[in-house]
Protein backbone atom coordinates (compact mmCIF):
# COMPACT_ATOMS: atom_id res chain seq x y z
CA UNK A 1 0.00 0.00 0.00
CA UNK A 2 1.60 3.49 -1.02
CA UNK A 3 2.01 5.91 1.71
CA UNK A 4 1.72 10.17 0.95
CA UNK A 5 4.17 11.80 3.05
CA UNK A 6 3.02 15.46 3.82
CA UNK A 7 5.19 18.08 4.08
CA UNK A 8 4.83 21.37 6.23
CA UNK A 9 4.88 24.30 3.70
CA UNK A 10 7.69 27.19 5.64
CA UNK A 11 7.50 30.53 3.51
CA UNK A 12 10.53 31.63 2.43
CA UNK A 13 12.05 35.53 2.95
CA UNK A 14 11.05 36.08 -0.52
CA UNK A 15 7.55 35.36 -0.47
CA UNK A 16 6.29 37.26 2.15
CA UNK A 17 4.67 40.25 1.43
CA UNK A 18 4.06 42.94 4.72
CA UNK A 19 0.82 44.58 4.07
CA UNK A 20 -0.02 48.04 6.50
CA UNK A 21 -2.81 47.78 8.31
CA UNK A 22 -4.30 50.74 10.10
CA UNK A 23 -5.92 50.69 13.31
CA UNK A 24 -7.93 53.59 15.24
CA UNK A 25 -7.51 53.65 19.22
CA UNK A 26 -10.50 55.99 19.87
CA UNK A 27 -12.33 54.75 22.53
CA UNK A 28 -10.62 51.21 22.18
CA UNK A 29 -9.36 49.35 25.76
CA UNK A 30 -5.22 49.63 26.03
CA UNK A 31 -4.81 45.67 26.63
CA UNK A 32 -7.79 44.40 24.22
CA UNK A 33 -5.92 46.98 21.53
CA UNK A 34 -2.62 45.70 22.28
CA UNK A 35 -3.18 42.32 21.93
CA UNK A 36 -4.53 43.05 18.37
CA UNK A 37 -1.87 44.79 17.07
CA UNK A 38 0.77 42.03 18.51
CA UNK A 39 -0.81 39.44 16.58
CA UNK A 40 -0.92 41.76 13.33
CA UNK A 41 2.88 42.56 13.96
CA UNK A 42 3.86 38.48 14.75
CA UNK A 43 1.79 37.55 12.04
CA UNK A 44 -0.58 34.72 13.92
CA UNK A 45 -3.98 35.82 11.66
CA UNK A 46 -1.57 34.10 8.87
CA UNK A 47 -2.31 30.70 8.11
CA UNK A 48 1.62 30.13 7.75
CA UNK A 49 2.24 31.57 11.03
CA UNK A 50 6.16 30.05 12.02
CA UNK A 51 7.11 31.49 15.39
CA UNK A 52 11.03 31.95 13.95
CA UNK A 53 10.31 34.68 11.20
CA UNK A 54 8.92 38.01 10.59
CA UNK A 55 5.75 37.53 8.83
CA UNK A 56 3.73 39.99 10.45
CA UNK A 57 2.18 42.97 8.73
CA UNK A 58 3.15 46.88 9.19
CA UNK A 59 0.68 48.53 11.93
CA UNK A 60 -0.30 52.17 11.91
CA UNK A 61 -2.08 53.22 14.95
CA UNK A 62 -3.91 56.63 15.06
CA UNK A 63 -5.58 58.79 17.70
CA UNK A 64 -3.49 57.22 20.64
CA UNK A 65 -4.61 59.82 22.85
CA UNK A 66 -8.16 58.75 22.67
CA UNK A 67 -7.60 55.49 24.11
CA UNK A 68 -9.59 54.15 27.22
CA UNK A 69 -8.30 52.90 30.29
CA UNK A 70 -10.52 50.72 32.46
CA UNK A 71 -10.83 50.73 36.13
CA UNK A 72 -8.45 52.88 38.50
CA UNK A 73 -5.65 52.44 36.27
CA UNK A 74 -4.88 55.95 35.02
CA UNK A 75 -3.77 56.63 38.84
CA UNK A 76 -2.53 53.36 40.37
CA UNK A 77 -0.34 51.92 37.29
CA UNK A 78 3.02 53.00 36.89
CA UNK A 79 5.56 52.73 34.92
CA UNK A 80 8.76 52.44 36.33
CA UNK A 81 12.60 53.38 34.57
CA UNK A 82 16.36 53.25 36.22
CA UNK A 83 18.77 55.00 35.11
CA UNK A 84 21.60 52.87 36.97
CA UNK A 85 23.11 55.46 38.98
CA UNK A 86 22.47 55.67 42.76
CA UNK A 87 18.87 57.30 43.58
CA UNK A 88 18.12 57.39 39.66
CA UNK A 89 14.74 55.19 39.94
CA UNK A 90 12.10 57.27 38.43
CA UNK A 91 8.25 56.67 38.31
CA UNK A 92 5.36 58.00 36.25
CA UNK A 93 1.70 57.23 36.60
CA UNK A 94 -0.23 56.10 33.42
CA UNK A 95 -2.66 58.42 33.25
CA UNK A 96 0.32 61.47 33.19
CA UNK A 97 2.10 59.56 30.55
CA UNK A 98 -1.35 59.09 28.72
CA UNK A 99 -1.64 62.83 28.50
CA UNK A 100 2.42 63.61 27.91
CA UNK A 101 3.25 60.91 25.18
CA UNK A 102 0.24 58.79 24.40
CA UNK A 103 2.12 56.79 21.85
CA UNK A 104 4.47 55.32 24.39
CA UNK A 105 1.40 53.40 26.30
CA UNK A 106 0.58 51.92 23.48
CA UNK A 107 4.50 51.29 22.52
CA UNK A 108 5.05 49.85 26.06
CA UNK A 109 1.57 47.66 25.91
CA UNK A 110 2.33 45.69 22.80
CA UNK A 111 6.57 45.61 23.73
CA UNK A 112 5.37 43.28 26.32
CA UNK A 113 3.39 41.05 24.12
CA UNK A 114 5.98 40.58 21.66
CA UNK A 115 8.84 38.00 22.06
CA UNK A 116 11.41 39.60 24.18
CA UNK A 117 14.50 38.69 21.57
CA UNK A 118 15.71 40.33 18.20
CA UNK A 119 12.80 39.22 16.42
CA UNK A 120 10.77 40.86 18.45
CA UNK A 121 12.82 44.18 18.17
CA UNK A 122 12.36 43.75 14.58
CA UNK A 123 8.78 43.32 14.81
CA UNK A 124 8.43 46.36 17.18
CA UNK A 125 9.93 48.86 14.60
CA UNK A 126 7.07 47.75 12.48
CA UNK A 127 4.40 49.48 14.93
CA UNK A 128 4.10 53.53 13.58
CA UNK A 129 1.65 55.20 16.69
CA UNK A 130 0.35 58.76 16.28
CA UNK A 131 -1.53 60.83 18.71
CA UNK A 132 -3.28 62.25 16.59
CA UNK A 133 -5.45 61.43 12.91
CA UNK A 134 -3.05 62.27 10.96
CA UNK A 135 -0.17 60.22 9.64
CA UNK A 136 2.61 60.10 6.96
CA UNK A 137 2.26 56.80 5.59
CA UNK A 138 -0.75 57.34 3.25
CA UNK A 139 1.50 56.27 0.31
CA UNK A 140 2.50 52.80 1.72
CA UNK A 141 -1.61 52.03 2.11
CA UNK A 142 -1.66 52.70 -1.54
CA UNK A 143 0.57 50.84 -2.56
CA UNK A 144 0.00 47.60 -0.67
CA UNK A 145 -3.85 47.55 -1.88
CA UNK A 146 -2.35 47.91 -5.25
CA UNK A 147 -0.18 45.06 -4.56
CA UNK A 148 -2.89 42.76 -3.23
CA UNK A 149 -5.13 43.98 -6.29
CA UNK A 150 -2.84 42.17 -8.57
CA UNK A 151 -3.49 38.93 -10.17
CA UNK A 152 -1.72 35.78 -9.74
CA UNK A 153 1.13 35.42 -12.35
CA UNK A 154 0.19 32.91 -14.95
CA UNK A 155 0.83 29.48 -14.48
CA UNK A 156 0.03 29.71 -10.59
CA UNK A 157 -3.28 29.10 -9.10
CA UNK A 158 -4.71 31.64 -6.34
Amino acid sequence: MPTTTQKTYSPKASEVTHAWRLVDAQGQTLGRLATQIATFLRGKHLPVFSEHLDLGDFVVVVNASAIRLTGNKALQRRYYRHSTYPGGLKSIALGELLARHPERVIKHSVRGMLPHNALGRKMLRKLKVYAGAEHPHGAQFRASEKQQRTPPAEGRSA
